[in-house]
């Protein structure tokens, strides 16, 4: 499975070989469909999981979107931790627990650095939300991938 997954993947790479190596290809592919596969299940899970319907435990009430979302983050997290340890950084010899501590803390410091650089460029700098956000985007992909390169899926010398 992983060997047909890595040769679709692969097969794309040639145009893009100019601009970056294999592995970072594959990176972003992985992280492209990791994307999207959220989007989708954030769609299914409020639309027909949910069925737009806020969730009330004991007193509190958990909105549709909110309860969507942390459903989606849970299915996101365990398929972006998948694909990076077997499809991207397969050369790792850590144990497959601390890759995995080590990735849910690279991720849990992406959501803070995202919600913390949105107030500063659309609260303290007056950008639009929507192009902030877009810089947020990348400027995190590049410091995820540094950081699951390097910390989460590290190769031990």
């Amino acid at each position: 499975m992983r060997k047909a997954i890595l040769k679709c993947i692969d097969f794309f790479y040639p145009p893009f070989k100019n601009w970056f190596s294999l592995h970072t290809f594959r990176y972003i592919a992985s992280g492209g469909f990791t994307a999207v596969s959220g989007i989708v299940a954030y769609f299914i899970i409020y639309n027909y999981i949910l069925h737009q319907t806020d969730i009330r435990i004991a007193e509190y009430l958990i909105t549709a979107p909110v309860a969507a979302l942390a459903l989606e983050s849970v299915f996101t997290f365990c398929l972006g931790f998948v694909l990076n340890k077997y499809l991207v950084f397969t050369q790792s010899n850590l144990k497959g627990r601390i890759q995995l501590f080590r990735y849910g803390t690279v991720v849990i410091t992406n959501i803070l650095l995202n919600y913390a650089l949105l107030k500063i460029l659309v609260e303290g700098f007056g950008f639009y939300p929507s192009v902030s956000k877009a810089i947020i985007t990348i400027l995190l992909a590049i410091f995820s991938y540094f950081s699951q390169k390097h910390f989460s899926f590290k190769v031990k010398k």
